[in-house]
Order: structure tokens, then sequence, then C-alpha cells
């Protein structure tokens, strides 16, 4: 039996990131892996992924210009 593939500490699955969207604007997100934050252009948002999974409350997102 093949053991689940391993990804790295505090990644957020692909399969995941494509199916997430800003909830504020049912926008595309983009995620900074650097930051670890997916992005919401639109609402202006920065979402913050702890732990590899991302939070995605607008009252624990970060303001971006």
């Amino acid at each position: 039996m093949n053991a689940p593939l391993e990804r790295p500490a505090n990644s957020v699955d692909p399969k995941l990131l494509e199916i997430l969207v800003c909830p504020m604007t049912k926008g595309p997100l983009e995620y900074d892996a650097a930051r670890q934050e997916l992005i919401s252009r639109s609402a202006k948002l920065a979402y913050p992924i702890r732990d590899g999974i991302p939070i995605m409350l607008p009252e624990e997102a970060r303001k971006i210009d």
C-alpha cells in the first residue's frame, strides 16, 4: 500500500486553492507562499494561512492597498 504524498509543512493543498474564493467578493484568490496568505485583490484583503489551513474570515484578514 502506498503512503499518501506528504506536503511540506505550512503548505496548502493545491486542489483546495483551486476551489477557494474570497468570501466577501466571491472573486479569485492569489496564493502568496512567502507570506502564507491568500490575496483577494478585489476585496483588498489578505487571508492568513495557519498550519496549512486558510483562515477565510474577513475579521482575520489583513487589509492591503
